[in-house]
């Protein structure tokens, strides 16, 4: 306990300082990620993109990021284990987020997509593993999150081949394809904003304590999803077919239509990608807050401060400001080529993916989902489309992501009992 009264603003600087650094990896990471697909299909530029990102993250982490987090990670250590020695749990944080946002440094410099999650979860396990030893990990859980590895990607593949394979017949396989495109597209503007609605309500405003169940959720996401049909309707309308010659693909008109879409997909995903990951960074500084606050008693949540969020929320813009170029290149060029109406069925795919995740309450990474998806658009054009290395490339990185967070961790931690004692 002195060890905390006597170090106490220290502790909340660095918590500050690491939880900011790794707001900062999830913006240049995650979120660059969550855009790589509007931006690689060219229906937004790299600074529409940031522009979007910077107004719907911070709305999502401030708006819906989390009255209480889980500073506890998921389940993956056991809380009452710490109570005799509540230091080891803020040196555990402090070198959890410094770890995770290490990595996701490396990472985002060498253009990987990888798993913010995994990358904190990691990092957990590793202090865990260093601190309190091999029993005080939640194992089971660990081993959902790892298998998480090749479900949701294969989920988010499939769903996105199935979609892209449907647009290929009915509209591009279609006599006249711009006429087909006005005919059909409304009815995926409304699985867009059922699938969108469903993520924000489930997986974003949970946070906010409303628990409306999933009958009610699902009711107002389809009304905002027909809402959204009408306005997709009426804007699709305004979009003319344009010149054959001076198209690249043959179908200027149709992929014009899908670009228009494309915003509302990169706006509302920004949205729930804010709501929902910020929770990364701002779990561990809530938690040593709360130790540090509460004169070492530690609880399984706390509330997280206002400013923790915008915290949190600042952090993630200026990642991708700062950084975020490399890995969108990588998951809006380096997989595979995205036009309008690709990005649109990957975008789509990944949406309905953490809406069954959420409903059956699967563990996935919004970055495997996404990158799973972009594959099976690719995928659906043949394996000549597919760019093999740069797979292999982020298949290396996803599985080496759970051991660097824990190593470096463990580094980390033992580098503050040693400063602090």
């Amino acid at each position: 306990m002195s060890i905390i009264a006597e170090h106490a603003n220290t502790f909340i600087i660095l918590a500050c300082l690491f939880g900011f650094f790794m707001a900062w990896g999830v913006g240049a990471n995650d979120v660059a990620n969550a855009m790589g697909t509007s931006v690689g299909s060219r229906a937004i530029t790299i600074k529409q993109a940031i522009f979007i990102a910077v107004i719907f993250e911070f709305l999502g982490a401030w708006l819906a990021g989390g009255e209480v987090t889980q500073t506890i990670r998921k389940g993956i250590i056991d809380p009452a284990s710490l109570q005799n020695d509540p230091q080891l749990l803020i040196y555990g944080m402090l070198a959890s987020l410094l770890a995770a946002g290490t990595w996701l440094l490396v990472a985002s410099m060498k253009g990987w997509p990888v798993s913010t999650t995994h990358s904190i979860v990691g990092a957990i396990v590793g202090f865990a593993l260093a601190g309190l030893g091999i029993d005080a990990v939640g194992w089971a859980k660990v081993g959902q999150i790892a298998a998480s590895w090749v479900v949701s990607p294969l989920l988010s593949g499939v769903i996105a081949f199935t979609l892209f394979k449907s647009v290929q017949h009915l509209i591009f396989e279609a006599k006249d394809p711009f006429a087909a495109a006005k005919r059909y597209v409304p009815f995926y503007v409304l699985l867009v904003g059922f699938a969108i609605c469903m993520v924000t309500l489930t997986k974003g405003l949970k946070h906010l304590g409303l628990n409306l169940g999933f009958g009610t959720n699902f009711l107002l996401s389809l009304l905002f999803g027909l809402g959204m049909m009408a306005l997709g309707g009426w804007m699709e309308r305004r979009v003319q077919a344009g010149s054959r010659q001076s198209d690249h693909f043959g179908f200027t008109g149709v992929e014009r239509v899908f670009g228009v879409l494309m915003i509302f997909t990169a706006c509302a995903m920004a949205f729930a990608h804010g709501s929902n990951d910020v929770a990364n960074a701002v779990g561990p500084l809530a938690a040593v807050i709360s130790v540090v606050e509460h004169g070492g008693t530690i609880g399984a949540s706390a509330l997280v401060p206002w400013w923790v969020l915008v915290l949190g929320g600042g952090g993630i813009v200026v990642g991708l400001v700062t950084y975020g170029h490399k890995v969108i290149a990588t998951v809006g060029t380096g997989i595979t080529e995205l036009t309008p109406s690709r990005g649109f069925a990957a975008t789509l795919a990944a949406a309905l993916t953490v809406v069954l995740a959420s409903g059956t309450g699967l563990p996935i990474s919004t970055t495997h989902t996404l990158v799973g998806a972009v594959l099976g658009v690719g995928l659906a054009r043949g394996m000549a489309a597919l760019n093999l290395r740069v797979i292999g490339t982020i298949a290396m990185s996803w599985l080496i992501t759970l051991p660097a967070g824990a190593g470096l961790a463990i580094l980390f931690f033992f580098m503050f009992k040693g400063i602090f004692g």
